[in-house]
């Protein structure tokens, strides 16, 4: 064997990256080829640069502070070109490699735990003026009031243990700063970038069905679709069944969207009647007691549907579910996993970058997007395989510190060889010292993909 392959082999069980671990078992490169992240005559390697990002993202390094500290490091202008490639399919990578984590994971799944695609949307602030794809006025759930920023509809995959962002897309209302066709990157009109970018101008309910179409088609199989009130009207709710997936949502008690047949036609009608006569069953959630009862009932456009109606003190929420075969119960236990998006996006924003985005065009802000959803899925998969699960925060915490010292010690130990090697006796007796170091710097890069001054 020759020197190289025994050193190789020698420190392929020590040296032990977590991040790249994962990349190679979902198969990364492939991955990237099948959304033309294809080198050019010219330039870096598109992985390279790409895992670049991620370390940034897990190890929070603002892109400056990452130059500065990393000999290994490129340019600032490389990374700034890498995000503004029109050419670059960020919506497959992130649907593909989403599935091929999925995928890992579904032997550990119980066949009785119900697995979930989730939709929902969240507003992020943004002050530039000039930022594309922002709108002047976007009510804000968080702020409780209209804010200038973007609106990004998302679509989550969950099980009881684990949440993997699919998909995304940003939406743009009438106040949007920019019209797609002002924005600074010409595309041509056949290209993914182009699609991507006008996109923005559907409705919510569109740009939903059309990202849970693409899961479905991906490969990417679940039980039931989850939503809120805002999406679940009776036409969506129609679509995703025409899809072959199961409804079950939160409905707002509204009378000019939901009309049943029979004697009595509104939800606050159907709650009256029966309130009184119908057997209540109570549960908590958290802090919250509730009290509730179901019925079946015949709705125009969907047939007939299961209402569960939930009194919590408070408030009445409205339930419904297009699988009659479904417990009120369980209707429950599983609109309960809609929570997870609420905490995904809370750990999106806290280690993942989500909403610090300085990007000014629309296909970088896509790009650092995607990344930080890429980099989530990631991170959420290492801490779904491992023996002893914690929050997202704390496993995020442990592997910027596990990368940090990694490099760093790498680094040292490879500074203090070059010192010995420096001394004349020594290299007289060991003629490969010089050629060990080598060895060991080039597949250090290799297995880590940077270095980090100490």
């Amino acid at each position: 064997m020759e020197l190289d392959k025994y050193i190789e082999s020698a420190i392929k069980g020590i040296l032990k990256n977590p991040i790249t671990q994962v990349l190679r078992e979902i198969g990364i490169a492939k991955i990237l080829k099948q959304s033309n992240f294809v080198k050019r005559e010219v330039g870096y390697a598109p992985y390279l640069i790409f895992l670049h990002f991620i370390y940034m993202l897990v190890m929070h390094k603002r892109q400056s502070v990452f130059i500065k500290q990393s000999p290994d490091a490129f340019g600032k202008d490389v990374y700034y070109r890498f995000i503004r490639q029109t050419r670059f399919n960020w919506r497959k990578l992130l649907l593909i490699s989403a599935e091929a984590l999925i995928q890992k994971i579904e032997p550990l799944q119980k066949t009785t735990e119900s697995v979930v695609l989730i939709i929902d949307d969240t507003v992020e602030q943004k002050c530039g003026k000039k930022i594309e794809g922002s709108c002047r006025h976007i009510w804000s759930n968080k702020e409780k009031r209209t804010v200038n920023g973007i609106n990004i509809v998302s679509l989550n995959y969950a099980d009881n243990y684990s949440t993997f962002q699919i998909d995304f897309a940003v939406r743009m209302n009438k106040s949007r700063r920019k019209e797609p066709s002002g924005f600074t990157s010409n595309l041509h009109h056949r290209s993914n970038a182009f699609f991507r970018r006008n996109e923005g101008l559907q409705g919510k309910n569109i740009l939903a069905l059309e990202m849970v179409e693409r899961a479905l088609k991906q490969g990417i199989y679940v039980d039931f679709l989850l939503t809120d009130s805002w999406y679940a009207k009776p036409d969506f709710i129609a679509q995703a069944n025409n899809l072959g997936l199961p409804v079950i949502a939160r409905i707002a008690n509204n009378d000019r969207v939901w009309h049943f047949k029979g004697e009595h036609k509104t939800l606050n009608a159907i709650y009256n009647a029966l309130s009184k006569v119908k057997r209540h069953a109570c549960g908590t959630h958290g802090k919250i007691h509730y009290r509730y009862f179901d019925t079946v009932a015949e709705h125009r456009r969907l047939g007939k549907v299961r209402l569960l109606f939930m009194h919590t003190g408070k408030e009445l929420l409205v339930f419904l579910s297009t699988d009659l075969s479904l417990s009120p119960k369980a209707m429950i236990e599983i609109y309960k996993k809609r929570w997870s998006i609420e905490q995904g996006y809370k750990d999106l924003r806290e280690h993942f970058g989500l909403g610090k985005e300085e990007n000014r065009i629309y296909e970088a802000l896509i790009a650092r997007i995607t990344l930080s959803m890429f980099t989530y899925n990631i991170v959420s998969y290492i801490n779904r395989i491992s023996h002893e699960p914690q929050t997202l925060g704390e496993l995020f915490r442990e592997l910027e510190c596990e990368l940090e010292t990694l490099v760093i010690s790498m680094h040292l130990f490879l500074q203090i060889l070059t010192k010995i090697a420096e001394i004349e006796n020594v290299v007289k007796k060991n003629k490969d010292l010089h050629t060990i170091i080598a060895v060991l710097g080039a597949y250090t890069q290799k297995e880590l993909g940077f270095m980090c001054e100490s």
